[in-house]
C-alpha cells in the first residue's frame, strides 16, 4: 500500500485498514507458527503497512495541532 493512497483515506478508515492488517497479521503469524505460510515476506509487508498509515495518523494529528495553535 502506498503512502499516496493512505493519504486519501479519512481517520475513520486508517483506524479500520489497521484493524484488518492487524489481523491478517495475526493469521500471518499462525500460519508461520504450523507451516502453512507460502510467503513469509507477507508478513514483513503488512508490518510495514501498519507502520505506515500509523505514521501518517501521527502526521496528520501534528499537522491539525500546529493549525489550531
Amino acid at each position: 500500500m502506498k503512502a499516496s493512497e493512505i493519504r486519501d483515506m479519512n481517520p475513520d478508515e486508517m483506524q479500520s485498514k489497521i484493524s484488518d492488517l492487524r489481523e491478517e497479521l495475526f493469521n500471518l503469524r499462525f500460519q508461520h507458527e504450523i507451516g502453512q505460510l507460502e510467503n513469509p515476506q507477507r508478513m514483513k509487508q503488512t508490518k510495514r503497512d501498519i507502520a505506515r498509515i500509523e505514521t501518517i495518523i501521527k502526521e496528520v494529528s501534528q499537522n491539525q495541532k500546529e493549525d489550531s495553535e
